[in-house]
């Protein structure tokens, strides 16, 4: 191979960029002015000056006082505060107490201190990623080995690795000895890779396959290595990964975006209408006689307007359904992410233990002239060997005999029984041999007793295979194998092929012609096809004395046959996948395995459609970002995908409108789980990284617990949306009753401001937190998702908001104007100011009877089961106990400004109030009757 030409250092903190690997040890020192006795440590201060320090760097993050003072620019809590205000600069002005003031800003205070814990929640991916650098390290300077900080690490030093450490900072290696290190977390491969550090490699050499290199925050398996530091710092891998999290910036959420839109309706609307009632009411007194009196209406309806309880419930009902998921195995990390959920349309999931069991099982064994079938699941050895649906004896075929005996011997793992679960220890491929040796009748556990394992040359990801030589050393073997020692082999198909010069038949052994050989090929191709993984088997005996040098012995085998095995997918997931169609949600699968696999697991579980296309991660480097814009629409699956292009493919899809949820686990996924409408981690093989930047943590990594989890965020958002119609249709009848009171030439105002937040908090809060928990409709997961940018009105719900509203002020406002005229006839030997309390307790009994028939749109309140959400009840008559509380007790009295009823007054008010229920469930007949005629048409 040529090597790239040795530049001069360059000024940039990267001098070679991402080419490292095309260098050999050699060439890497001359750029950083380097050598195995390491810099002298003037060389590494002056590098330190100039490079900084090797570790992560926060960019700009709010402060906890910022976040705080932010949630008081909520255009609801200005209009609040200036109420408050200008309402405590009259009590004062008066030498009255307060009380209203206080009340005002205790809720503003309230409702601050929520939003500030919704988004207090810092951004704590960079630091788990901070946890993955490690604090020590030995290094050589000037030829002598010292351990320092690894922070203080700079370009050119020599630092020397050991099993059990972490990887300080990116490098090239200079010498490696049995060196093996996990690098999952940054590429996701989940084996460990032996590095070597005398090749050189193609500069398009993927992350994953630059095994001269080493990478910061991967951890040391097995060996020891000298490496030479090339990237320090944020600019290391890691570095990168954290510059892509810091640069995703978050979106509001679909509710915090309609909450603002609401926010912005209900104050320009008050505004519009306290203006109308001031320039009418001065119009009508020719002149500033009625400022007073309009001044509190105008205060009395700006606090009307706004529903303080509104955030509270909202709260609190995200909080519940983080409760729900939880005991569906979904765990919320942050709380607008539950009703977020509601408006997912796709779901880009992991194949390996999200779509799939993460269980090696196998489907097929192939030997020279015989195809069996294989049943049973997991890794458990119960089930049965098939030979055209009918059980075969293995002793009576000798290749299948052989090969399964190979299957127990070339294994490292092993199979573990407790109660009813089988548990492999080990690698998941060696585990589904065993299991399939145990359907055949072979022990591991028995077999190996009976043996000794002499020799062994083990698998590495040059050689594609692994070999082994036994000793039986019991009767009970002797009666399978020779008294000879006995070499089993496996691995790839057609490297192990290479190494056979005779086959295994039923009866004899014989030659391997060429056209056997194209016949196990074949079989090889066939099965790669349906998904499979497929793997060779061979034997030979030995000499004893021909163990000493096993490699040359790795020639002129028998050939036994082939195994393929598959990720079997989880049983619930195609169940699961069938309800995202039905709900208008499309899965997509991105997996980093082979196409093929892929192809066959996607269209097993009905995500895919046979001759879909598939994307490989080769394609979608070749392709543009307008290019993938246009591609992604058409492609419900994604193969050999690097963790990096996933953040293309989520920023592809939200080009298109698609509201995308995402899966992760590793520390490469999260810039994607960050920019992803919801983040989704795996619980169980996810990174700390990939957890901290997701929305979501599926505690059991499956793929149906998605699903779930999206029908609980519909089901918030409905119950959303249903306690928003009830609490807005209040204030806007609690608004246009304000209104009135001065045009109609009423005296005083109809209802104070604390009696409006009494009416808001709680009147309105307790029926709207039981509303939060009504079940799912029938039809929840039946129907597409709602538009994730639709307005909080759309669907009808302003135009109920309004309708209700006015029903509620034509009623209020009549009662109000027959309460005035009875609390001041001469006959009457009451306060006339009673009529005030009968206009409060009518608005808050009214909306007992709205609580109960909000719950359907359709269905009428007797149609509906009194026990499918007791909550309702019970707060309706919680509420209405304390309402009457309040106006008997006169503790309660004198606080709120009230007078008690007569009893024909508080019949009045039920008979009034119940008019509102009566209207309600009658529109529900119209309806309905409504829509029968015009299906009848």
């Amino acid at each position: 191979m040529v090597s790239r030409p040795i530049p001069s250092i360059p000024s940039s903190t990267r001098p070679l960029g991402n080419a490292w690997h095309t260098l050999t040890s050699q060439q890497a020192m001359s750029p950083l002015e380097s050598d195995p006795n390491g810099l002298t440590d003037d060389k590494a201060r002056h590098r330190q000056d100039r490079y900084g320090l090797n570790e992560l760097k926060e960019g700009t993050v709010r402060s906890p006082w910022v976040i705080l003072w932010d949630q008081f620019k909520n255009i609801m809590l200005l209009m609040l505060i200036a109420v408050a205000i200008v309402s405590l600069i009259l009590d004062l002005q008066e030498g009255g107490f307060p009380k209203d003031a206080i009340a005002i800003f205790a809720i503003v205070l309230l409702n601050g201190i929520l939003g500030y814990f919704q988004e207090s929640r810092a951004e704590k991916a960079l630091a788990a990623l901070k946890n993955m650098t490690s604090p020590r390290v030995r290094v050589v300077r000037s030829g002598r080995e010292q351990e320092q900080d690894a922070k203080d690490l700079v370009p050119g030093d020599v630092v020397l690795l050991e099993a059990g450490v972490q990887v300080p900072a990116d490098g090239r290696l200079l010498n490696a000895s049995n060196l093996q290190i996990r690098e999952a977390a940054l590429t996701g491969e989940s084996e460990a890779i032996i590095k070597r550090p005398e090749v050189t490699l193609p500069d398009e050499a993927s992350l994953g396959d630059r095994v001269n290199l080493v990478y910061q925050g991967t951890e040391v398996l097995q060996g020891r290595g000298t490496v030479l530091v090339t990237q320090t710092g944020m600019q290391t891998e890691l570095g990168r990964i954290a510059t892509l999290i810091q640069s995703v910036e978050t979106e509001p959420t679909p509710l915090q975006q309609r909450m603002g839109q609401l926010g912005n309706v209900l104050v320009s609307g008050s505004l519009v209408l306290v203006a109308l009632v001031v320039v009418i009411g001065l119009l009508r007194s020719g002149d500033l006689s009625l400022f007073d009196e309009l001044l509190e209406v105008s205060l009395s309806m700006a606090v009307a307007v706004v529903p303080e309880g509104l955030p509270a419930v909202i709260t609190v009902t995200l909080a519940l359904g983080t409760q729900r998921m939880v005991r569906r195995h979904a765990l919320i990390r942050k709380l607008p992410a539950v009703e977020t959920l509601g408006s997912v349309t796709t779901i880009c999931s992991d194949k390996t233990g999200t779509l799939t069991q993460n269980k090696m099982v196998v489907q097929q064994v192939q030997t020279f002239d015989t195809q069996y079938q294989i049943t049973g699941e997991g890794y458990s050895p119960i089930g049965r060997i098939l030979e055209n649906d009918q059980a075969v004896k293995v002793e009576e075929c000798p290749a299948l005999e052989a090969l399964l005996i190979a299957s127990v011997f070339c294994n490292d793992a092993n199979l573990n029984h407790e109660g009813s679960l089988w548990t492999i220890l080990g690698d998941p491929t060696e585990g589904a041999l065993l299991a399939l040796a145990g359907k055949g009748g072979f022990d591991q556990s028995r077999l190996k007793k009976s043996s000794n394992r002499v020799a062994e040359i083990p698998f590495t990801s040059e050689r594609k295979r692994m070999s082994v030589v036994i000793q039986a050393c019991a009767a009970e073997l002797l009666s399978l194998m020779p008294e000879s020692p006995m070499m089993f082999m496996k691995g790839s198909p057609e490297l192990v092929l290479d190494q056979c010069s005779f086959v295994q038949k039923e009866s004899e052994v014989e030659p391997l012609t060429a056209d056997i050989k194209q016949g196990v090929l074949a079989a090889n191709n066939r099965m790669a096809a349906q998904g499979l993984r497929v793997l060779g088997f061979a034997m030979k005996p030995l000499e004893a004395s021909s163990t000493e040098n096993l490699e040359t012995e790795e020639q002129n085998l028998i050939w036994l046959g082939l195994v393929g095995m598959l990720d079997a997918p989880r049983p619930e997931v195609r169940t699961a996948v069938a309800a995202c169609r039905r709900a208008g949600i499309r899965p997509v699968m991105i997996t980093g395995d082979h196409q093929l696999t892929a192809q066959v697991i996607a269209e097993s579980l009905g995500i895919a459609q046979p001759g879909n296309a598939v994307l490989t991660g080769y394609d979608l480097t070749q392709l543009s970002t307008a290019e993938l814009e246009r591609t992604v629409p058409n492609v419900s699956v994604y193969a050999r995908v690097a963790p990096e292009h996933k953040l293309r493919i989520v920023q592809a899809l939200q080009k298109r409108g698609e509201f995308v949820a995402m899966t992760g686990d590793g520390v490469n996924d999260a810039p994607a789980l960050k920019q992803a409408d919801i983040g989704i981690a795996m619980g169980v093989t996810g990174t700390d990284v990939s957890k901290e930047a997701s929305d979501m943590v599926l505690l059991d990594d499956n793929f149906a617990t998605i699903v779930a989890a999206t029908e609980e965020g519909r089901v918030v958002y409905d119950n959303i949306r249903r306690f928003i119609k009830y609490i807005l249709g209040s204030n806007i009848g609690e608004v246009l009753t304000i209104a009135a009171a001065p045009l109609l030439g009423l005296g005083g105002v109809p209802l104070t401001p604390l009696q409006i937040l009494w009416m808001n908090l709680v009147t309105d809060g307790f029926p709207a937190l039981a509303l939060a928990m009504e079940p799912a409709e029938p039809n929840v997961m039946q129907r597409p998702p709602h538009n994730p940018k639709e307005s909080i009105f759309a669907r009808g719900l302003g135009a109920y908001m309004l309708r209700v509203g006015l029903l509620l002020a034509i009623l209020t406002i009549g009662l109000m104007a027959w309460a005035y005229r009875h609390t001041h006839a001469a006959t009457y030997s009451g306060d006339p100011d009673t009529w005030k309390t009968m206009v409060f307790t009518t608005l808050c009994l009214a909306q007992m009877g709205h609580a109960l028939a909000v719950r359907s749109d359709t269905q009428l309140t007797l149609q509906l089961s009194p026990f499918s959400n007791l909550y309702v009840w019970g707060a309706v008559l919680l509420t209405t106990g304390l309402q009457v509380l309040l106006i008997y007790v006169p503790i309660f009295q004198q606080f709120f400004g009230l007078y008690a009823l007569s009893a024909i007054e508080l019949a009045i008010c039920f008979g009034f109030s119940s008019l509102v229920f009566v209207w309600l469930e009658a529109e529900k007949l119209f309806i309905r009757q409504a829509m029968k005629r015009a299906q009848s048409k």
